[in-house]
């Protein structure tokens, strides 16, 4: 009999123990003695711990948009990152449209950039389309040349998660699926300041000014030795945002042969980017430094250019173009700094198909209105 009491006690606290815990914590934790699952890492129930241990947690990171604390505490760490919605049986996260990666923690780019564009971290996105643009030797702390480019880095919260579409050349839009036209002068605009049209019969035409360019390079020998036998190259960048880099340009201390050597490589460029220029250099004791004067004078760079990009970084075996580089240029920490900079702004503007014909962004070309043709639409066909 007290055998019989003894097996059946034993029974009852097998069967007690057995059904302390729900679904035994379902394989994925323990038992503890107060009945609770203690759930291994990344399992519990209904997105809280514990439970039966049944369920998987998906991904934490900073959540998009939350409540703010009383403290003014935001983007707190939240699952999927508060946009998208956790798969429990797999443990992923099923993200909203716009957003990707494990835990929905990036913007996807609209389109895939119509694969005419690459998708970029805020924090990789550049500001001014080349370097000139906003280094403009201002300062003694900026280098007035280069080539590279410079990102934001402001320390934003999302500047590695928040992305965008950075269109190949030729393409536009924030999908990257539209083509960009050529840009060219309006023909029938007078520009204020200078009262001159650009068209054959009207008035003024013939009095137009080129935009020019000065580059100012200061060696640290004053006589700008260090640049004699050297080598530097240009690069063009396009109103399509197409990029050309000249052929190497041997330096030259005679400021004609120099001038010379400079128009012939930017007149070289593919597909007559630049179809015309004026080169003037002057050097010695008049001036400080190398001054050299561009004046975009063709038909296909009238209006605002882009600024000139010196590369005066020395491009050795395997790079192209192959330079010695300008040594000892001055472009940095000196109180004199080489700089690139619109000295003449030119009475020709610059429009998308000239402002006389609208943009077919499915082919990239102009359909002009009546009474004008060209690629820019910047031939009169008929006097007004």
């Amino acid at each position: 009999m007290t055998m019989n009491l003894l097996a059946a006690s034993l029974a009852l606290v097998v069967g007690y123990s057995q059904a302390s815990c729900p679904n035994s914590c379902s394989g994925h934790g323990t038992c503890g003695v107060d009945e609770v699952c203690t759930c291994y890492p990344g399992w519990g129930m209904n997105g809280a711990p514990g439970g039966d241990c049944s369920e998987r947690f998906c991904p934490f990171e900073l959540s998009w948009v939350d409540n703010p604390t009383k403290d003014g505490e935001r983007h707190r760490y939240a699952e999927c990152s508060d946009k998208g919605t956790c798969d429990r049986l797999n443990g992923n996260c099923v993200c909203f449209p716009g957003y990707e990666g494990k835990a929905c923690d990036r913007q996807s780019c609209p389109g895939d950039c119509s694969g005419h564009g690459t998708c970029e971290y805020m924090k990789d996105l550049e500001y001014g389309t080349v370097y000139n643009e906003y280094y403009d030797g201002s300062s003694v702390a900026l280098s007035g040349l280069g080539a590279g480019g410079k990102s934001f880095n402001m320390g934003l919260w999302d500047e590695d998660r928040a992305r965008a579409c950075v269109c190949d050349p030729g393409w536009t839009g924030l999908e990257c699926n539209k083509r960009m036209c050529p840009y060219g002068n309006d023909v029938m605009d007078v520009i204020p300041g200078f009262d001159e049209h650009s068209s054959i019969g009207l008035p003024g035409y013939g009095n137009e000014v080129a935009q020019v360019q000065t580059v100012t390079l200061y060696d640290a020998d004053l006589n700008n030795l260090n640049f004699d036998g050297k080598s530097f190259a240009i690069r063009f960048t396009s109103k399509l945002n197409e990029t050309f880099v000249t052929q190497p340009i041997m330096w030259d201390t005679d400021d004609d042969v120099l001038a010379e050597y400079i128009a012939t490589a930017l007149k070289k460029l593919p597909n007559k980017v630049i179809d015309d220029v004026d080169v003037n250099v002057e050097s010695g004791s008049n001036v400080a430094g190398v001054v050299i004067d561009v004046a975009f004078t063709g038909a296909a760079v009238q209006g605002k250019q882009h600024k000139l990009e010196i590369l005066q970084d020395p491009c050795d075996d395997g790079c192209s173009p192959r330079i010695t580089g300008l040594t000892n240029i001055r472009t940095f920490s000196d109180t004199t700094l080489s700089t690139v900079e619109i000295s003449t702004i030119g009475s020709h503007n610059s429009f998308e198909c000239g402002r006389r014909g609208k943009c077919d962004q499915k082919t990239g070309m102009c359909l002009c209105f009546s009474g004008f043709t060209g690629d820019t639409c910047n031939i009169l066909t008929a006097l007004k």
